[in-house]
């Protein structure tokens, strides 16, 4: 990818689009940001096979209408003289939280999230799951409607969970996996306008440290899981531990932001919505265990003919970094707590 110029200079564009949204004082400067962010990523997504155009394609398609619906909303809240944070621009505020919503990818405006990532590669996936949704969020925290948000809340972490639970490709999987998370980070911010900044960054690390093992292993669905990893059986299990993190099942540091935004709902009364959150949560957890479950066994029998996976030695102590942090961090942050 650092060979080539004109994909350093489109990561150049799409960080600035995004730096632009999030800077910006008004809405017509975070719109433009928006718009330099998503020309800036068609180029990437681009790779010369048949999937990948149509994933851009698509793409292409859904974010131009959510812009030309949030331009139009700008308009009708400035055309109307009042601005957009104000109680009686309820319309056009409705307008832009759904825009943004379909933007980043959150249900009921999910649809075209699964397919387009299906025809990514991994570092274009992580890209979409993580950066792509900074700028939408951003905004979203500025407006958030709070009745309109829960009901999006609700159907994400109930799209996101039951989504997942027939997929056999891991970028589908991880898809539905990001629509869960997302709806922690609106609760989140729902509750508190920056909590969902920390979310976020806990997310992205653990999306980055799983993306990283499937790209370099070269895996795209469940079944390779299981006949890989023969000269490394510690690279196995750290996989398997990664994808627990992501689920947010204790000690592993994945839960430690679910922790922190049900001390947040419970702290604001929202028992109901915390509830259904955390059940729908467990249905995520049961895709992921069922995927750990056979691996973990001591009499699982592995197929003997994909023996040799080359892997560089500095990529394989990257992955056992990031795995470690993912994996004990929480731990160890609960020994250094209770020692101070």
């Amino acid at each position: 990818m650092f060979n080539n110029s004109a994909k350093i200079m489109f990561w150049f564009i799409l960080i600035s689009g995004t730096m632009i949204t999030v800077s910006s004082n008004s809405w017509l400067g975070a719109w433009m940001g928006l718009e330099i962010n998503l020309l800036s990523f068609i180029p990437l997504m681009n790779s010369n096979n048949l999937m990948s155009t149509e994933a851009s394609l698509k793409y292409f398609l859904t974010q131009a209408m959510a812009s030309a619906v949030l331009l139009f909303a700008i308009m009708m809240g400035y055309l109307n003289n009042y601005p957009i944070m104000e109680e009686n621009s309820v319309y056009s505020n409705l307008i832009m939280t759904s825009s943004l919503l379909l933007k980043s990818g959150a249900a009921p405006f999910h649809f075209w999230f699964p397919n387009v990532m299906e025809g990514l590669s991994w570092m274009n996936a992580l890209t979409l799951m993580t950066w792509q949704k900074i700028a939408p969020l951003m905004l979203i925290s500025y407006i958030a409607q709070s009745s309109f948000l829960i009901i999006a809340i609700i159907m994400s972490t109930i799209a996101g969970s039951l989504g997942g639970l027939n997929q056999t490709s891991l970028r589908k999987l991880m898809a539905f996996s990001s629509i869960n998370h997302l709806s922690w980070m609106l609760a989140a911010m729902q509750a508190n306008e920056s909590m969902w900044m920390i979310y976020f960054s806990f997310y992205s690390f653990l999306s980055i440290s799983l993306t990283f093992m499937f790209n370099n292993f070269k895996m795209y669905h469940i079944n390779q899981l299981f006949n890989s990893f023969f000269n490394s059986k510690i690279m196995k299990f750290l996989l398997f531990l990664n994808l627990l993190s992501l689920g947010g099942l204790p000690p592993f540091i994945g839960f430690m932001p679910k922790w922190l935004v049900i001390q947040l709902l419970v702290m604001k009364t929202q028992y109901m919505l915390m509830t259904i959150m955390t059940v729908m949560t467990l249905i995520t957890l049961f895709f992921y265990l069922r995927l750990c479950f056979s691996a973990f066994m001591l009499n699982y029998y592995e197929t003997n003919w994909m023996v040799n996976m080359p892997i560089n030695n500095l990529s394989y102590k990257l992955m056992l970094i990031l795995s470690f942090i993912s994996t004990f961090s929480l731990v160890l942050i609960s020994l250094i707590y209770m020692f101070m």
